[in-house]
């Protein structure tokens, strides 16, 4: 069982707390470290809820974890797999669950053409099914011409309105089909993503603090947003926290009529979030619970490089249309000229990493600059969490990968 040496612990707080301590570091984070017994092997609140703010960041801080939330509707989904209520390669099924899949077309040079072939769950899941994201594709953003398009509304319309980017099957680009995931899982089950997820994942568990809408315990420990100015100032974001609608829902009605986004709507604590990834390290038993949330075999399967016709999908580079959401991306994950693999909702990385992970990792990411990993051969995974836009903020990644590798030198051999 993955254990760090406790005289490491003290030299992997002071690296946090100098980045938070810093005017224009990074406010406040939150770093969690876990094994696949659950154990949090590893915790530290550092910094404040926001830059300026009194409130200490603590263990039961909440993040919105946005894309992060991508990892859940895999379990989710292959869940249902497993029960024969959905099929990874059945395009007829999906587009019985979801007719505008079968309808949508492709954006191509500004005009809309129809789509080659169908669209199944897998590509959903592995990013192959074509659609993207405003924030990241230039001429996604440019066909909403004058009305524009933003993700973040918590309403349907934004997302089931929107045209492939590529045919299907063609390339990774990354964008909403994995909220399109999540709707067949709410129209399979007959729940909201939130119920689902509620009954057949967190509420097993024994999770309390990760929902697609906080209670007011949570809200009250709700990390504020941050904008990184060009120049490197941070501050809190003048516009609040870009995610409003889920927080601000009361009634039945507001909450029934907000998008469930399972492209990234959840918000958690990050130990919360930490038992989640405990399950995939302990081949999809939560150890705590001894509840089975998936079996050895799917594990795997999530495990196993669903694109292995694109091993350079990540050197594709971005730039981003939206400044304010993201940093100019040359790579996602720099590792030379190794090639890469990508998962049923993550990324993998296929040979031993820089920090130490070794070739059975999976990891990903969420807009706010929060970065989970899953390193299932060391039984190692945990989560940096922050609440900083745009995405790919140097001081956050270098602080993740730095406190991740002094993690693996102190593991207990």
């Amino acid at each position: 069982m993955a254990t760090i040496e406790s005289s490491a612990i003290s030299g992997l707080k002071s690296q946090i707390d100098k980045v938070t301590s810093d005017p224009n570091g990074a406010g406040g984070i939150v770093y969690c470290a876990v094994n696949k017994n659950g154990d949090l092997i590893f915790e530290h609140a550092s910094g404040n809820l926001g830059k300026g703010r009194p409130e200490p960041m603590t263990a039961d801080t909440v993040f919105w974890i946005a894309s992060c939330t991508k990892m859940i509707v895999g379990i989710a989904c292959m869940q249902l797999v497993e029960q024969g209520k959905l099929a990874l390669d059945d395009v007829e099924l999906v587009e019985k669950i979801a007719p505008e899949l079968k309808a949508v077309q492709v954006l191509e040079n500004g005009k809309l053409v129809p789509k080659k072939r169908g669209i199944t769950l897998r590509m959903l899941l592995a990013h192959t099914a074509g659609f993207g994201y405003s924030f990241f594709n230039k001429g996604l953003n440019d066909y909403y011409g004058a009305i524009g398009l933003e993700e973040f509304t918590g309403n349907e319309f934004d997302i089931l309105s929107q045209p492939l980017v590529n045919q299907p099957g063609s390339r990774w680009e990354y964008g909403i089909n994995i909220d399109w995931a999540g709707i067949l899982v709410e129209r399979v089950s007959g729940l909201s993503l939130n119920d689902y997820f509620q009954k057949n994942i967190f509420k097993p568990m024994g999770l309390q603090n990760i929902s697609f809408f906080p209670t007011d315990h949570m809200k009250q420990n709700l990390a504020y947003m941050h904008a990184r100015a060009p120049n490197g100032n941070l501050s809190v974001r003048p516009a609040g926290h870009l995610l409003r609608k889920p927080l601000t829902a009361r009634t039945a009605e507001e909450i029934n009529s907000t998008f469930n986004s399972g492209g990234g709507g959840c918000f958690a604590t990050p130990a919360d979030y930490c038992q989640i990834i405990a399950t995939l390290l302990n081949d999809g038993v939560h150890a705590k619970s001894g509840h089975r949330i998936l079996k050895k075999e799917t594990i795997d399967q999530m495990f196993t490089n669903q694109i292995p016709e694109f091993p350079d999908f990540g050197r594709q580079g971005i730039q981003p249309p939206k400044e304010d959401l993201s940093n100019p991306l040359p790579e996602l994950y720099p590792q030379g000229d190794l090639p890469q693999g990508w998962g049923l909702t993550f990324f993998l990385h296929q040979h031993p990493g820089p920090t130490g992970r070794s070739g059975t990792t999976g990891w990903w990411a969420g807009l706010p600059n929060l970065f989970w990993w899953a390193d299932r051969e060391n039984g190692l995974g945990g989560i940096i969490a922050s609440q900083i836009l745009p995405f790919g903020d140097g001081q956050v990644m270098g602080l993740w990968g730095a406190v991740e590798a002094g993690l693996y030198q102190a593991l207990k051999k």
